[in-house]
């Protein structure tokens, strides 16, 4: 069976920096696009990022460029997302999700709706 697990999520001033971790299992990890989506309280699921198969490619919404950093090592069925300078717009919670390659989600810039599996997220609050 499937499984997304997200860590890393915590309390953090303005300007610092998080890691967060989404590891997987239950599926040929290096065959399946990953992506990084967030919620704000109030305001629909967001894409953050995603990542292609070899982690040669990579995708950011414009918010987040330039301060954030997705990457996977495959050996060990895990995406990182390294946030720097984060903001209180940051704030939310940060789900991974899987969909496969064959589907082309990468192609078409991570659409949310193309991705079939979800983690159960973890919180981010970015306050002084």
């Amino acid at each position: 069976q499937l499984q997304l697990v997200e860590s890393g999520g915590g309390l953090v001033q303005p300007g610092g920096s998080l890691r967060l971790s989404c590891a997987a299992s239950g599926f040929n990890f290096r065959y399946w696009t990953i992506g990084w989506f967030r919620q704000a309280p109030g305001k629909e699921r967001e894409g953050v990022s995603c990542i292609s198969t070899t982690g040669f490619s990579t995708r950011y919404a414009d918010p987040v460029k330039g301060r954030f950093a997705i990457s996977r090592v495959n050996a060990n069925n895990t995406v990182y997302l390294q946030m720097n300078s984060l903001k209180p717009e940051d704030t939310a919670i940060y789900y991974c999700a899987a969909t496969d390659y064959s589907a082309g989600t990468y192609s078409r810039g991570c659409p949310r709706d193309e991705f079939v599996d979800w983690g159960q997220g973890t919180q981010v609050t970015v306050s002084s």
